[in-house]
């Protein structure tokens, strides 16, 4: 449920509100929007008249259910106005959102050495990335495979950090690497095969840094949203949606099916900003340039590439892999579609 408040309710008048709707045993949240200040009622709303909350105050513009089952995610909750999510980093702070200039994130599937996760850094910010990815820690379907270097490996990420000034991504698979994954990620990421890993995302969402959740291979766009609504919940407001390709048929040829569809779905049913993976997407090289354009045409708020100094030789994710030389060109094309959508960083959204 979520109380509109009329447009220049007095800062007295919204706390008061709050305070008296904290007393019927509520969960208040205060929502600034552009024009108007929203409060989220989260907790048992499902007996209460919304005709008896409007009598708190006069100005309560209007009180609306939330239909819902993920309430903090929904984009009602927000009353129809997308969410962005600030994330600080040693170039200055980057924001995540629809009326944001499209955000890339680039790097290798996991991090292997200094020297190499240091270059590929460079190269990457140098073609306008403004994250580095880099798997420290990595789930693998065999248990024989290479699993990352762990705890060493957010050291080097950390050197990458401190060469370029690009912020980090980096996956958290097991709650007990948090607090070490925290001190050095300035993006935590929750990946598909954890997006129900439910006492996980409790875990993140209790703590400060934002998290970027993968949809699951097999996870419906509800189960997605309930997965945003447990770290939600927890008390952390900034997720980020990443698409990533889902299993379907056609395993042959793609790696998943890249489900662009969910762009338009994903901006009628929520606030938060979404993110493609068209690396994962389709799995293989030759095929990421053209979901990536697609995804820029279709209103993506940001795109994560893998990029390795040598595909061929990576540890991990060799194949679905782009060779910086590539990886600058497709960049050159990205900033031309993004700037005909006003979604580039020289662009007048990106200044006001």
């Amino acid at each position: 449920m979520i109380v509109v408040m009329k447009v220049g309710s007095p800062e007295l008048e919204i706390e008061r509100v709050s305070t008296e709707l904290q007393e019927w045993g509520l969960t208040p949240e205060k929502i600034i929007g552009k024009h108007k200040v929203v409060i989220g009622l989260v907790g048992d709303t499902a007996s209460l008249d919304p005709l008896q909350i409007q009598e708190i105050s006069p100005w309560i513009e209007e009180v609306l259910r939330v239909e819902k089952p993920f309430k903090r995610a929904s984009l009602e909750f927000r009353n129809g106005e997308s969410s962005q999510v600030i994330v600080p980093t040693p170039d200055g702070a980057v924001s995540f959102g629809k009326n944001h200039p499209v955000v890339v994130v680039a790097g290798p599937c996991s991090v292997e050495n200094e020297g190499m996760i240091v270059e590929t850094a460079k190269r990457v910010k140098a073609a306008g990335a403004k994250f580095l990815r880099g798997g420290a820690y990595k789930p693998r379907t065999s248990p024989y495979a290479f699993q990352g270097h762990g705890e060493s490996a957010l050291e080097l990420l950390a050197a990458a950090r401190e060469a370029t000034g690009l912020g980090i991504i980096t996956e958290v698979m097991d709650a007990a690497d948090l607090e070490k994954i925290a001190e050095v990620a300035d993006v935590v990421q929750v990946g598909a095969r954890n997006m129900q890993n439910f006492a996980l995302l409790k875990k993140v969402g209790a703590q400060n840094k934002p998290v970027l959740l993968k949809r699951g291979m097999s996870a419906t766009i509800d189960e997605w949203l309930m997965a945003a609504e447990y770290i939600l919940a927890a008390g952390n407001p900034n997720v980020i949606l990443c698409e990533r390709g889902i299993r379907t048929f056609d395993l042959h040829y793609v790696r998943n099916t890249l489900d662009l569809s969910v762009l338009p779905v994903l901006r009628s049913l929520t606030h938060l900003p979404v993110m493609i993976d068209p690396s994962h997407g389709t799995g293989k090289a030759e095929y990421v340039p053209d979901m990536a354009k697609a995804a820029i045409a279709a209103g993506t708020d940001s795109l994560m590439i893998e990029v390795h100094p040598n595909p061929a030789k990576a540890l991990s994710d060799g194949p679905q892999s782009l060779t910086p030389e590539r990886f600058d060109h497709l960049m050159q094309e990205l900033e031309v579609m993004a700037k005909v959508m006003g979604r580039w960083a020289e662009s007048p959204m990106a200044i006001a």
